[in-house]
């Protein structure tokens, strides 16, 4: 039989012949960017939510360009201006129903970003990974600011070019031949102002919006939704009541609609032509786009805190 013990001298021999195994160092991009896939992977409403309107759309386009009685077959008897409007009216519809759904998951993501954690106890496990709580915060804030109008983009642009297919084939299907082609729109124009209208507004100018949500994320023990909307709606009561002025709620409602970034919403505003009025030397010019970056910076600051001292619910 042969003997499998090993002489003490040539263990150590041995050991230290083999490299010591180091801990893995994870560089701090990496655990930036491997939170943001894990909020990807957790928070599949990102991403369906406005699917699933790109794809109602697409059938409504389906079903309009292909029913006989609708009112593509007097496109004909237009002007050309008018049937110019027409064939953009379904890409302006398109563009503004997903941003609308975009926009409700963003508030809503961010409402639950640090409140579903504490809410399911997972928290406890996020903590124990080599993640600070400054990556953490700042990877659920940049899913609303900037990865959410990322793909309310890429989804819009999808949309539109399967609706332009259906609208040439329902047209040339009813034997229709408008004087103004599809391809004559200025489609690449239009991509380019909704990219730039989506990270600019719903990303920049509304970071302050999502900054406060998340901040309430991490306090609220409860009804955090309350929590997001009671404290403003208190102070604008407790000014008019005092001093008779709305100061607050003119900063408020400044913020939402961005009138200073010249992006107020309106139904004609958020259309394609609406967003033409708008130019990145008057919005990035805005002290309005500054001081709210400042705002969400202090809200985000504040969640970084919260987040390290709150424990699970």
């Amino acid at each position: 039989m042969t003997d499998r013990t090993m002489n003490p001298t040539a263990m150590h021999s041995i050991a230290q012949d083999e490299p010591s195994a180091a801990p893995a160092v994870l560089h701090p991009t990496q655990s930036f960017y491997w939170s943001v896939r894990r909020e990807l992977w957790e928070h599949r409403s990102v991403y369906l939510a406005p699917l699933t309107v790109a794809g109602l759309l697409i059938l409504g386009t389906a079903i309009a360009a292909f029913t006989p009685f609708h009112g593509s077959m007097s496109i004909s008897n237009l002007d050309v201006d008018q049937q110019r409007q027409l064939l953009a009216a379904p890409f302006d519809i398109a563009a503004m129903a997903v941003m609308g759904a975009s926009f409700l998951v963003a508030v809503f993501y961010s409402l639950d970003a640090l409140y579903g954690e504490r809410r399911d106890r997972s928290i406890l496990f996020w903590k124990s990974l080599p993640v600070s709580d400054t990556t953490a915060v700042l990877s659920k804030a940049i899913i609303p600011i900037l990865v959410i109008p990322l793909i309310t983009f890429a989804i819009t642009i999808v949309a539109q070019a399967v609706m332009a297919v259906l609208v040439v084939l329902g047209l040339a299907a009813h034997g229709v031949h408008p004087a103004v082609p599809i391809t004559q729109l200025p489609l690449v124009q239009m991509s380019a102002m909704l990219l730039f209208h989506l990270i600019a507004i719903h990303g920049l100018w509304y970071a302050p919006i999502y900054a406060w949500l998340i901040l309430v994320s991490s306090y609220a023990r409860r009804a955090p939704f309350l929590w997001a909307i009671l404290p403003p709606l208190g102070i604008m009561l407790v000014e008019k009541i005092a001093f008779g002025t709305a100061y607050f709620a003119e900063i408020v409602k400044h913020q939402f609609s961005g009138n200073d970034a010249g992006a107020s919403f309106t139904m004609k505003d958020v259309s394609m032509r609406g967003m033409s009025d708008m130019n990145a030397g008057t919005i990035f010019a805005s002290p309005g786009l500054w001081l709210g970056l400042l705002v969400a910076a202090v809200f985000l600051a504040g969640a970084v805190q919260m987040r390290r001292y709150r424990g699970p619910l």
